[in-house]
C-alpha cells in the first residue's frame, strides 16, 4: 500500500498521472502486488511450519528423555537403590510437565501451519483466477482501442463533404452543358448565321426553279409546281375557282397531247 501511495504521488509530481492511471497498468501493478504478497505469505508458511517442525523434535526429544528416566528410575529399583529411583522419578515428572507444554504448543503449530497451507493454495488459486481475468482485460482493452481507433478513422473521413463536394461538381457540370446550349443558341443569331441562312435560301429557291424547269420540261411541272407552291405558300384563300378550272383544262391538254 504505501508502495503505491509512493508512485501515486512521484506521477503526481512528475505530471504523468494519466499513464499511472492506465488500465493496463493497474492491472499489471495488481498482479504484481498480487504475487508479492504471495512471496511473503509463502515466507510465513515456511516460518510457521519450521515452528511447527522444531516443537515436533522437542516433542521428540522430551519423550525420549521421559523414556529414559523411567529406565533409570526401573534400574535404580532393582539395584536396590531407592532414592535415586525417587529423584529419577521427580525428574520424569518435570519432564512430563514440560512435554505436555511442548504437544500443547505443537498442536496449535500444526493447526497453525495447516491453516498456512490451507490459505496460501486458496491464495494460488485466486492469483490463477485473477491473472486469467487480467488477461481477459487487457484483451477487452485492446479491443475497446482498436473500436475507438476505428471510430476516430471513420469520423475522420468526412463522408458529409464528399458528398458535398460531389454534388458541387454535378451542379458544375451542368451549369457548363447549360452555358454551352446557350453559347450554341447565341450562335444562331449572330450575322454568320443568319448568312448562312440566306446562302440556304437562295439555294433553296435556285433548286426549287431548276425543278420547275424540269417539270416543265417533262410536262408535269405546272400541277407538281402548283401543288408545291400551294404547300409552301399556304394561299390556298386567294385562289380563284377560275384559275383552278384554267390549271385543269391545261393539265388535259398536256396529258392528251402525251
Amino acid at each position: 500500500m504505501f508502495k503505491r501511495i509512493w508512485r501515486y504521488l512521484k506521477a503526481l509530481i512528475t505530471g504523468k498521472l494519466d499513464k499511472w492511471e492506465d488500465p493496463e497498468l493497474i492491472i499489471n501493478e495488481a498482479v504484481r502486488e498480487m504475487k508479492e504478497n504471495q512471496i511473503k505469505n509463502r515466507e510465513r508458511a515456511v516460518q510457521a511450519i519450521t515452528q511447527k517442525n522444531n516443537l515436533q523434535n522437542l516433542v521428540a526429544q522430551e519423550e525420549k528423555a521421559v523414556r529414559q528416566l523411567e529406565a533409570k528410575a526401573a534400574l535404580a529399583l532393582q539395584q536396590g537403590n531407592r532414592e535415586l529411583a525417587r529423584t529419577l522419578l521427580r525428574e520424569k515428572q518435570i519432564k512430563e510437565q514440560t512435554l505436555e507444554q511442548l504437544r500443547a504448543s505443537l498442536k496449535q503449530a500444526e493447526e497453525t501451519s495447516e491453516a498456512v497451507k490451507l490459505a496460501i493454495k486458496r491464495e494460488e488459486e485466486r492469483i490463477r483466477v485473477k491473472t486469467a481475468e487480467a488477461l481477459a482485460l487487457k484483451a477487452n482493452m485492446k479491443q475497446a482501442q482498436i473500436q475507438i481507433e476505428i471510430n476516430k478513422a471513420l469520423d475522420g473521413m468526412q463522408l458529409d463533404d464528399t458528398a458535398q463536394s460531389w454534388d458541387r461538381a454535378e451542379e458544375r457540370i451542368k451549369t457548363m452543358q447549360s452555358e454551352a446550349a446557350a453559347r450554341a443558341e447565341v450562335a444562331k443569331t449572330g450575322i454568320n448565321a443568319r448568312l448562312m441562312e440566306l446562302e440556304e435560301s437562295s439555294m433553296d429557291a435556285e433548286a426549287e426553279k431548276e425543278l420547275q424547269e424540269m417539270e416543265a420540261r417533262l410536262g408535269i411541272g405546272t400541277s407538281a409546281a402548283s401543288t408545291s407552291q400551294r404547300q409552301t405558300t399556304g394561299q390556298t384563300a386567294g385562289t380563284t375557282e377560275d384559275d383552278i378550272d384554267r390549271q385543269l383544262r391545261e393539265l388535259e391538254q398536256r396529258l392528251n397531247q402525251r
